[in-house]
């Protein structure tokens, strides 16, 4: 389920901006369940402020826009629009230079596979779980996340596994802190790497505080949070060890800069947030490539019918290629693209 549907196909809202000279840059704006009002911010509150203007620098263009728009709020969906606008205009930025994204943002990217985890689903079945994590370790993961929310399943998943594969949890905000400090105590025998965004609301960074210094486990969270600020009151309120920033949504490629920035300062690991098959996904393979020691990259351990990049989704041996085109790296296949448009 995605926001209380069915989720049975990847969502991706496509942003496409040329440039007078007729260069072309890719974005991604997240989308999950809320493709109309997502295209709908990006038609009727950005659009018109972008179409026609000069970019001379992104960062200080976001700036100016979400300063424009700032009555009708910087978070949620129009944030999700902003991002991908950032990203197409990083995207255009990088071809004019002529370089990978990695390697505007840092000379010295190295663009070398990264390794990656897989992102299960919640299936809520031990035997499933045990089988889903067999299946990843067959494509080479080291690394399997879940989004169980019972010890049964994670106790089936650390069995299936053993000991020298890390094991993390997310249970997308399910409880409240007296019910996370439970269910803490009830994981720590399966030695999980972190536990992903416990409590609800992901904004409390308070409880979060005070479960980061209870639980026995590290935690991580981010992705639901938008902008550097509320990225920075998280890490000043001591609530985690892994910041998630997502690029779909904290506001693209320059709010998700800030953000390792601030993750960095704090002595902090970075752990980008990119269940992703569009540019974010690309978006993110650019990143953490650019960024020292920025963790592992997230893929959703899905089986594509369709992919705008390839092969690029795909893991080998647990690895991810980073593409070394200009901009993003890589053009989104039109065919794909013509066949499942809405």
């Amino acid at each position: 389920m995605s926001g209380g549907q069915p989720w049975t196909a990847q969502e991706i809202v496509l942003v496409r901006i040329e440039s007078e000279g007729g260069l072309v840059g890719w974005g991604e704006a997240f989308s999950y369940s809320c493709q109309r009002p997502v295209v709908a911010a990006i038609e009727d509150m950005i659009a018109p402020l972008v179409v026609g203007r000069e970019v001379t620098n992104v960062s200080f263009f976001m700036r100016e826009l979400q300063q424009a728009v700032h009555l009708f709020g910087r978070y949620g969906v129009v944030m999700f629009g902003f991002s991908g606008l950032d990203i197409a205009l990083w995207d255009l930025a990088a071809k004019a230079a002529g370089k990978p994204l990695a390697r505007l943002i840092n000379d010295r990217a190295p663009l070398t596979p990264l390794p990656g985890y897989a992102s299960l689903y919640r299936y809520g079945d031990a035997e499933l779980v045990a089988a889903k994590c067999r299946a990843a370790l067959g494509q080479g993961y080291r690394v399997i996340k879940l989004h169980e929310v019972t010890e049964a399943e994670v106790q089936a998943a650390r069995r299936q596994i053993g000991e020298d594969i890390a094991l993390i949890v997310d249970v997308n905000c399910a409880w409240s802190l007296d019910q996370s400090r439970a269910m803490a105590r009830s994981f720590r025998p399966y030695s999980l790497l972190w536990l992903e965004e416990p409590i609800f609301p992901p904004d409390d960074f308070a409880a979060l505080a005070t479960l980061n210094n209870e639980a026995g486990i590290a935690l991580a969270a981010g992705e639901n949070l938008c902008t550097r600020y509320q990225i920075g009151q998280m890490i000043a309120a001591g609530a985690v060890s892994y910041v998630q920033p997502s690029v779909t949504k904290v506001g693209g490629v320059t709010e998700f800069l800030a953000a390792a920035e601030l993750t960095q300062a704090g002595g902090l690991k970075l752990m980008p947030h990119s269940p992703y098959f569009g540019p974010g996904w690309l978006a993110t393979l650019q990143l953490i490539s650019a960024v020292p020691e920025a963790g592992y990259v997230e893929r959703l351990f899905v089986e594509l019918q369709a992919s705008l990049y390839g092969d690029y989704v795909n893991p080998a041996d647990g690895n991810f290629k980073v593409p070394d085109g200009p901009g993003l790296g890589l053009e989104p296949d039109p065919d794909v693209i013509d066949r499942y448009r809405l």
